[in-house]
């Protein structure tokens, strides 16, 4: 896809408006250290060790698109405690010439407050659950299988789809089916922004991806991330890999 038919192509921090870096969340590294991000891509990934800041940044490319912080599309507007940061506030989105014409923020962590949401709107109008969300309440499935029957019935192409850690809510045959599912909404206009730890999704084909640390946000290939190399590690030899990890008097010291 041509660069200019991406919704988002870049995000810039506007640091001349943060009146103190040694704040939250201007003070975490990661984000005192940003600038501008190329995102250019059907799909981009953030990678990071929890604290980064990787979750904060995708948590307020989603405010500063329109979304509502706790997730579901432009259109809700619920909260149940504002926890978001003000980062959002600071963003600048570099916007190809498309508008989306769908569009969904989406965290694991939250997915009970949004399909809380969810029923409350079908109250107001009856058949939005049938119509928009596969026929069955969020509430009544588990939280991997409500996960998908979101993404699978919810998101229809041609938007902008931004999730946070969605491998929270999937089990390894979930997060295969959430690659597939990316894989045919990128190919139908879609673009997809997100923060995660599975080596699954991180692998997604073609994606760009950012590993966001102490020292900046960098882009990286696939094999280079902590999530490749540890996981091939511990798959290679499970046996080696455990005997240093436990035998190690600070094991997060030798895998961090």
């Amino acid at each position: 896809m041509p660069l200019d038919e991406h919704f988002l192509r870049s995000v810039v921090l506007r640091r001349e408006r943060i009146e103190s870096f040694d704040r939250y969340p201007f003070a975490i590294p990661s984000i005192r250290n940003l600038e501008e991000l190329d995102l250019s891509s059907g799909v981009t990934i953030f990678v990071g060790e929890n604290g980064s800041g990787k979750s904060t940044l995708v948590e307020a490319l989603a405010v500063a698109a329109g979304f509502n912080p706790e997730g579901g599309s432009r259109n809700f507007s619920f909260g149940t405690r504002a926890s978001h940061s003000e980062l959002h506030e600071h963003l600048q989105l570099v916007k190809g010439v498309r508008s989306p014409r769908d569009g969904f923020f989406l965290r694991a962590e939250s997915l009970f407050n949004v399909a809380s949401e969810i029923e409350a709107l079908e109250e107001v109008t009856p058949g939005l659950i049938a119509s928009s969300y596969g026929g069955k309440s969020l509430h009544e499935q588990s939280h991997g299988e409500s996960f998908l029957s979101l993404v699978v019935h919810r998101f229809r192409g041609d938007g902008l789809y931004i999730l946070d850690e969605p491998e929270a809510a999937l089990s390894v045959r979930g997060c295969l089916a959430l690659i597939r599912r990316m894989h045919d909404l990128v190919a139908d206009g879609s673009q997809f922004v997100l923060a995660t730890h599975s080596p699954i999704l991180a692998g997604f084909p073609g994606a760009r991806i950012y590993r966001v640390a102490e020292d900046g946000i960098d882009p990286v290939e696939y094999e280079e991330t902590d999530l490749y190399d540890l996981t091939r590690a511990f798959l290679d030899d499970r046996a080696r890999f455990l005997h240093h990890l436990l035998a190690d008097d600070d094991p997060r010291e030798s895998y961090a």
